[in-house]
């Protein structure tokens, strides 16, 4: 609408901010300020490190390869319309899964949605999936929304890429982005970037690693409970790699 220049809206608006409520509350009281930098990011939770992910591997006697670059070989897969299971690095704080515990796939592809609908998520056919794109490519497709890292802010998909990107473009030409900068999350960015350098396309689709009424994954056990309970093709976690 033009109204404003610039929109924050932190990722977990909703009970589940009250923790950051609760850490702010103190720099509120008396002459205290409160921070002045813009929140960046969202991963706060746990992260799992190659020997925890390789015990697990290990202990449900699940095959596995170990990957020199997991970022250019999930790339590779998403480009011959692989549906993958992404756990990589700390958890995400709030709803919105932002790189870290995502399924990700080829926005490429008109029929992504229906597939990872019927695959892994099985929830209304009309709910759309959202792009993950590569910061500095965002105004190439986007009419607005630059500047979204947490998923939450709605955008128009340029008219002329609404067929290049089908599957995370809504029936009214919107699109819910997340931006992705490579300070922020070098590895998905590096995703998102190889996958860039095969198909031409700087994007991917990314919707949370959980099934339908279940939270988003989060230690190595869950992914793997997860990834076989669905119809996933691969799954990169940490430095392995995990195909059906």
């Amino acid at each position: 609408m033009g109204l404003v220049e610039q929109m924050f809206v932190q990722p977990a608006a909703s009970d589940d901010g009250v923790a950051l409520g609760a850490a702010l509350a103190p720099y509120s009281d008396g002459n205290g300020k409160l921070p002045t930098k813009a929140m960046r990011h969202g991963y706060w939770g746990p992260a799992f490190d190659d020997h925890a992910v390789e015990k697990a591997l290990q202990t449900y006697k699940i095959r596995y390869t170990r990957l020199s670059d997991p970022a250019r070989t999930a790339a590779q897969l998403l480009s011959e319309g692989k549906i993958l299971g992404w756990f990589e690095g700390r958890m995400e704080f709030g709803p919105r899964a932002l790189g870290s515990r995502s399924i990700v796939a080829d926005p490429r592809d008109p029929e992504m949605n229906a597939k990872v609908n019927n695959a892994v998520k099985f929830r209304e056919w009309w709910r759309p999936f959202a792009p993950s794109f590569k910061k500095e490519a965002a105004p190439e497709y986007l009419e607005s929304a630059y500047d979204s890292p947490f998923m939450i802010l709605t955008a128009q998909v340029r008219p002329e890429k609404r067929n290049v990107i089908p599957s995370v473009t809504h029936v009214d030409g919107s699109a819910r982005p997340q931006t992705v900068e490579r300070e922020i999350n070098p590895l998905y960015y590096r995703l998102i970037d190889e996958f860039g350098k095969i198909t031409g396309v700087p994007v991917i689709m990314n919707t949370s690693f959980n099934l339908r009424g279940e939270a988003i994954v989060h230690t190595p056990t869950d992914a793997l409970r997860t990834f076989f309970s669905s119809g996933m093709d691969a799954l990169a976690i940490g430095s392995f790699l995990v195909e059906k």
